[in-house]
């Protein structure tokens, strides 16, 4: 996980920007791999998992941030779980009431937001330590980063694995579904093409950023 600071943290653009793309939980923290993988089969189901995670997370970390005096640390771990778990049955509920069938598609991973590391690992290093408003903005980024991440391989599948997109066909009747991206080995593949492509715009921007450097440099020298 990224290095976070330990001193309160001005809220700025930049807190809620970084969980989209400096430290995505998905491409470049690699965390909360299962959901990633086993919902993804669809859009649906990867919306419904990101949006609830979302939620988890920032509920259960801004519960945190406003009990993080009075947690003793002794207990804290345990103290988060039970808080998150909370959550997660209210999301497990309100699934459950609103749509029985997007309830059975994702099936036990919602109850298994409970130990998704990068809720747990965001309480720990992140909303222990700061106040509520910085805390709200960063975990909406993160949930944002993680609902793109799941999007991205869901959109991906479903329109190889099943010619439609959000349950909408999109190709006629000629069109011959690649079934291998409905199924657990086209998990892989898609989030290894993506992993892929983030590495390469992220080798990019680095290398613009040493030619910037660089160039700085060298014009500091002629003076």
């Amino acid at each position: 996980m990224a290095e976070l600071p330990n001193r309160q943290e001005q809220v700025s653009l930049d807190t809620f920007l970084r969980g989209l793309w400096q430290e995505n939980p998905v491409f470049v923290m690699l965390l909360g791999m299962c959901p990633v993988l086993a919902v993804t089969n669809s859009a649906i189901n990867a919306l419904a998992m990101g949006l609830a995670s979302t939620f988890v997370l920032v509920a259960s970390n801004s519960l945190i941030s406003l009990l993080r005096n009075f947690i003793p640390k002794q207990v804290r771990i345990a103290t988060y779980i039970i808080i998150i778990a909370t959550f997660v049955t209210m999301v497990d509920y309100a699934i459950q009431a609103i749509s029985l069938e997007l309830y059975n598609a994702l099936g036990a991973f919602i109850q298994l937001i409970v130990v998704n590391c990068m809720i747990l690992g965001r309480a720990e290093a992140y909303a222990s330590k700061q106040r509520l408003w910085p805390t709200i903005i960063n975990g909406l980024g993160i949930g944002a980063g993680f609902t793109f991440a799941l999007l991205c391989l869901g959109v991906v599948r479903e329109i190889l694995g099943a010619g439609e997109l959000f349950g909408f066909a999109l190709f006629g009747d000629s069109f011959q579904p690649w079934v291998v991206m409905i199924l657990p080995p086209g998990g892989f593949f898609v989030l290894g093409a993506w992993l892929l492509i983030f590495a390469w715009f992220r080798q990019r921007r680095e290398q613009a950023q040493a030619r910037v450097e660089e160039q700085q440099q060298e014009t500091v020298y002629e003076r």
